[in-house]
């Protein structure tokens, strides 16, 4: 199967599958079991830190490199039950609370039971509350309705629903005959998917790699402290493969690669920045160079934590972060063969 063929078929259909199971921050255990999972049927021997993240060994030898995903999202939490039988949420992650109004959600309790219900303005009704469109979105004017037949705080109780339970907001996937993919938590299940997708393709083909690889998937980026630990102590160099930004002032688009050049937390490695955007240039890849100006990625809760490694963060470029995002095959392709380039060149 060519390279193309691959990112067109086995790219998407593992970030789907990974958009489908739940996983906001401090709630993962079920897909960090699905990852362990599948890349021990395909051969490699995952190994899991004691923080939940997967770190994986796919070949190489010598100046080792980490290409680091992460694939817990937003999400939230319940604060506290209300005496009307409805819900007041606490945010897990940063996103503006009008980006989950009328999403559907879960509700997934410590005792293993999952509940449905939806995020809905305290006064929704546009025939009865006038001034609905002036309204604040915020946890206080935004709640979770279950679709149980609950009334007070007792009922929820008899769901075994309680206080610090996750909750998670639907995906909603849809993959498009033009190219494009629709789903939350493409940050950062499409690069996840990606790097899944690598290790797939280099097992495949036997592909021989130009130093030692390790592939990491992070459980708490979205909360800063993602990539602090479980970096292997000979590694040299890491690169956040995450999403790409677009929007006013930057020239991504979700048809290309984005490779940034400087975030909220500082410019990227002269050296890791400039030999990606030359390999970009090489391959005649569709690239962007870009600043983001409020991002932060793994890669940099790495350096702070004290190791001493070149950095890097690029992904494909990603519409509308942090609501209901959208992305391209093309973006997708463009990130997948710079990676593979990178370190089998």
């Amino acid at each position: 199967m060519l390279l193309t063929d691959v990112i067109k078929k086995s790219c998407v259909k593992n970030i789907i599958t990974l958009c489908n199971i739940p996983s906001p921050s401090g709630y993962t255990h079920n897909i960090c079991q699905f990852l362990m999972n599948f890349l021990k049927e395909i051969e490699y021997q995952p190994y899991q830190t004691n923080k939940g993240s997967v770190l994986v060994d796919i070949g190489g030898e010598g100046n080792p490199l980490v290409l680091a995903a992460h694939i817990d999202t937003l999400g939230a939490m319940v604060r506290s039950i209300k005496q009307n039988g409805r819900i007041r949420y606490t945010s897990i992650g940063g996103f503006p609370a009008n980006n989950i109004e009328n999403e559907t959600c879960k509700i997934h309790t410590r005792t293993g039971k999952t509940y449905e219900g939806t995020f809905y303005l305290t006064t929704p009704a546009a025939h009865v509350y006038k001034d609905i469109n002036g309204i604040k979105r915020d946890d206080e004017t935004i709640e979770v309705i279950l679709d149980e037949d609950v009334e007070t705080p007792k009922d929820i109780e008899n769901l075994e629903i309680q206080v610090g339970d996750f909750i998670s907001i639907e995906p909603r996937i849809k993959f498009s005959e033009s190219g494009y993919l629709k789903s939350r938590h493409l940050d950062d299940k499409a690069s996840a998917g990606i790097l899944m997708t690598i290790a797939e393709y280099v097992k495949n083909k036997g592909v021989k790699l130009n130093r030692k690889v390790y592939l990491l998937f992070t459980t708490y980026e979205e909360v800063g402290h993602g990539g602090c630990s479980g970096i292997p102590t000979e590694v040299t160099e890491m690169i956040s493969v995450d999403m790409g930004c677009v929007g006013d002032d930057l020239t991504c688009s979700e048809r290309k690669v984005s490779i940034c050049a400087k975030d909220s937390g500082g410019p990227y490695d002269y050296s890791v920045v400039t030999n990606l955007i030359e390999l970009a240039k090489k391959l005649a890849l569709p690239y962007a160079i870009d600043i983001y100006p409020f991002y932060g990625s793994d890669v940099e809760a790495t350096l702070r934590a004290g190791y001493d490694i070149k950095h890097g963060l690029l992904g494909p470029g990603v519409f509308a972060s942090h609501g209901y995002e959208r992305t391209h095959i093309d973006g997708l392709s463009a990130t997948m063969k710079l990676l593979i380039a990178y370190i089998i060149q």
